[in-house]
């Protein structure tokens, strides 16, 4: 067994043996689905920072990086503008005393929105993470030379299992150790890359002589070869899935009080911007180091230079913080769907008399169930960077507008929610599953926020204002 695999393994276990020493105090459904409200800040960063930073950071992020150099920070930026607004809302959120974004939406709304929220979360969230599996399988190809197929179902299996066995509780603890390995891992590997392609005078040498001076200039500016509206459609839809981000609310719902929720964004952006951008760094210093992965691997960038271009320690280190950032994306984007099935869903309309049983029982299953659909959507998508595009322009435009103006505009009303709802959704699916893309140019972005904004302006403004019992609970 190689030293690798032996670090990677040891790893697993660790956290298997604290999600299953946590699974022994979940007994209700707040224990299980916001961790009985007692997160104080510290964990909320940890478990924040692990939940954001996933594959779409390490893998599509990287290759994207690889490809167009710094321009990717594009892919970034919208997040980190995102979190000066949700700053704001954090400590009202946590007032609300909620467990799901769809118990805001009828809230705020109806229950109709509801359950449309709750439609658009599963399928976004379920495809958020399906692409975690195959970066998992990724990382198992690097570290053993497994087939990528094989691996992405390992993958799978164990992040299924780890999430059923005792919720957010589990989660939040064990995310203190993969944000800590997150941080240590990529800042780590850093100075080993950087002295191993000679500094960035040597980067630039490098990148010139592989791919010539034009395209080395390019990757080392902040646009490169984007047009502004190419970059903004990298942008906009990080910045609109963040600014609804169910985990995070779910997180905001889990603290011990709206200061702990407020305070723990502070760290939460200082984290989100030392990590995304350092790994943008390492894949351009990468994209010098590696010209063989052009053909096809570029998403594999910083799993390579892991293997081939530190030494062994500064690799373990990457290598299993790569597998912390997978596997906490992972565990946490398969509990929300599941949350929103049990309570939105089946405890809402079916069972609402269900018992405290009942709903962890059912919770675990559906964890089960949206893992087996997860693993057979990411047959459908080429790579972790349009499985990512998609799922985010879904949750931004069907979610995003209809629940900040929960927060930012009395005005807002039921008619113009749901259409806001709808129209994002069905815009996205229409645009990217008939190919529209291919055949405008127009990526599915633009129409689908427009259509949603449209639906919740000129639905809210065709209708009566809502009674100030519906919006008052969102600004005190």
């Amino acid at each position: 067994m190689n030293i690798y695999l032996s670090v990677v393994l040891v790893y697993l276990i660790f956290l298997t043996g604290v999600s299953l020493y946590a699974s022994r105090i979940v007994r209700t459904e707040v224990d299980f689905m916001v961790a009985g409200r007692k997160l104080s800040a510290p964990v909320l960063v940890g478990t924040l920072l692990a939940t954001w930073i996933g594959s779409g950071s390490i893998i599509a992020g990287a290759g994207l990086a690889y490809r167009e150099g710094f321009a990717a920070l594009w892919f970034d930026a919208g997040v980190w503008v995102a979190l000066v607004v949700i700053y704001f809302i954090a400590g009202r959120a946590r007032k609300l005393e909620q467990l799901t974004v769809p118990d805001v939406l009828e809230l705020r709304y109806n229950r109709w929105a509801r359950l449309l929220g709750t439609l658009v979360t599963i399928i976004a969230y379920t495809v958020i993470a399906s692409y975690q599996f195959r970066a998992g399988g990724l990382v198992l190809n690097i570290v053993t030379g497994l087939d990528p197929g094989t691996g992405t179902l390992i993958t799978f299996l164990f992040v299924t299992a780890f999430t059923a066995t005792a919720g957010l509780l589990s989660i939040a603890y064990t995310d203190i150790f993969n944000g800590l390995l997150m941080l240590g891992g990529i800042f780590f590997a850093y100075p080993f890359l950087i002295a191993r392609a000679g500094g960035w005078e040597g980067v630039r040498e490098r990148l010139a002589t592989h791919w010539g001076e034009v395209i080395a200039a390019e990757r080392l500016s902040l646009m490169g070869r984007f047009t502004v509206t190419e970059a903004l459609s990298y942008a906009l839809p990080t910045l609109l899935l963040m600014l609804g981000l169910a985990n995070m609310y779910q997180r905001f719902f889990s603290a011990r009080d709206a200061r702990a929720a407020r305070q723990a964004v502070v760290g939460w952006i200082i984290g989100t911007v030392l990590i995304e951008t350092m790994i943008i760094v390492l894949a351009v210093i990468g994209s010098s180091l590696f010209p063989e992965l052009a053909s096809g691997r570029s998403e594999q960038v910083l799993l390579y230079a892991a293997r081939e271009g530190l030494p062994v320690v500064a690799g373990c280190v990457l290598l299993a913080a790569a597998v912390a950032i997978i596997v906490s994306t992972g565990d946490s984007f398969l509990l929300v769907p599941a949350t929103n099935i049990v309570r939105d869903l089946y405890q809402r309309f079916l069972n609402p008399r269900a018992s405290e049983r009942q709903i962890v029982l059912y919770s675990r299953l559906a964890v089960i169930a949206l893992g087996v659909s997860g693993y057979i959507l990411i047959q459908f998508f080429e790579t972790v960077l349009r499985a990512a595009l998609f799922s985010y322009t879904m949750y931004g435009v069907g979610i995003t507008p209809a629940l900040l103006a929960c927060f930012l505009w009395k005005r807002a009303t039921t008619a113009g929610g749901i259409a806001s709802i709808l129209g994002g959704m069905l815009v996205t699916l229409t645009w990217h599953f008939a190919g529209l893309t291919e055949r405008t140019g127009i990526e599915t972005i633009y129409p689908a926020l427009v259509t949603s904004l449209l639906g919740l302006i000129v639905g809210s403004l065709l209708t009566p204002p809502p009674p100030e019992e519906k919006w008052k609970p969102f600004f005190q």
